[in-house]
């Protein structure tokens, strides 16, 4: 077994153009401060990363690099969910995604599409630069629309999005096995990709790529009312990355999944800081060390009550309170007598 890293902080939620959170160093203190031993940075946010000028200056990634180190943090992973998202975008959204993208792709699908290509490629490249073997993403979607089958879904069109999603994604994941990366997916609501059924379709029609993996968020699973802690028993294998997030799912005569359109502090499902909602943690920790999970465990705050200061200040105790340090020695060593052939045959009754 093996003992997962940590604590560590996902930036996203908490870079601001106020210090300490408007630049790559003042955040790291401040994160290192807290408690935390590593940092996933947003490949999205210039305030942190160029990510082109990463991918063409090695002098600038190390750069990157050496500003994070020299907070006494390391770089657990690079995130492109921003990016991801812009890879398979339905028509229907094209103008809430669009603020995703820079000004000079805005209204130009194909554009745009090109450019969230380029930006996960790029990010593979600097992540192998780094050493990281893996990095988180979103599949962006064409089927989410068609989630609840009313009207009813025709025949085949589950098996042809997902044909289009692979035939969109191919070219980044072979980029990524060149660059030895892994894109690990955060199964989540609005994407494609979003629970184990739709993971499996993905990687079926990815043709089983080896570039393919799961970042594993429970909080997602919550609000989904799936069991998340058997995910971990049927896809340990697929885990590459994971995202410490709480939720509650408090279902009500009025409203349940769905959420009835309600404000995120006012839906049945929403998410909370670390320990104030429903996910055992224990459990998760106990099964991702028992399934040789050696990644990062990363805060990723959403909480839709608490402030970010204050989950960011609890985050790093609690990961750090339900790390494993996994045994290397069994229980009962203390009764062993070592292997001896000639006993063991008698005692089975062996001639």
């Amino acid at each position: 077994m093996k003992t997962i890293k940590g604590p560590a902080i996902f930036l996203a939620q908490f870079l601001d153009d106020d210090k300490p959170f408007n630049n790559l160093e003042s955040i790291c203190k401040w994160a290192k401060e807290l408690g935390y031993e590593g940092v996933q940075i947003p490949a999205w946010d210039t305030r942190v990363i160029d990510i082109i000028k990463a991918r063409d200056s090695k002098t600038y990634a190390d750069e990157i690099k050496g500003i994070v180190e020299d907070a006494g943090l390391e770089i657990t992973e690079l995130a492109t969910h921003l990016q991801g998202q812009l890879v398979a975008v339905h028509p229907a959204y094209d103008t809430m995604f669009d603020g995703f993208a820079p000004d000079p792709v805005k209204n130009n699908p194909e554009a745009r599409q090109m450019w969230a290509v380029e930006q996960v490629k790029a990010s593979a490249s600097v992540s192998r630069h780094w050493g990281i073997d893996v990095m988180g993403s979103f599949s962006g979607a064409f089927l989410w629309h068609t989630v609840y089958p009313w009207p009813q879904r025709p025949a085949g069109l589950v098996e042809t999005g997902f044909k289009e999603l692979a035939k969109k994604w191919k070219p980044v994941l072979d980029h990524c096995k060149d660059e030895s990366v892994k894109v690990c997916y955060e199964l989540h609501p609005g994407e494609d990709l979003h629970d184990g059924l739709t993971y499996e379709r993905f990687f079926e029609a990815t043709g089983k790529h080896e570039s393919v993996g799961i970042l594993y968020d429970p909080s997602h699973f919550v609000l989904q009312q799936l069991d998340y802690l058997e995910f971990i028993d049927i896809y340990h294998e697929h885990i590459g990355m994971f995202h410490a997030k709480d939720a509650e799912f408090n279902p009500t005569g009025k409203a349940g999944v769905y959420g009835g359109y309600a404000s995120w502090k006012d839906r049945p499902g929403r998410f909370r800081s670390l320990g104030d909602g429903d996910v055992d943690f224990n459990g998760i920790f106990s099964k991702l060390s028992q399934y040789d999970f050696d990644g990062w465990a990363v805060l990723e705050w959403e909480c839709c009550i608490k402030s970010p200061g204050q989950g960011a200040a609890e985050g790093a105790p609690f990961i750090s309170d339900h790390i494993i340090e996994v045994t290397e020695k069994a229980f009962d060593d203390f009764a062993g007598e070592g292997a001896d052939e000639e006993k063991n045959r008698k005692i089975l009754g062996i001639e």
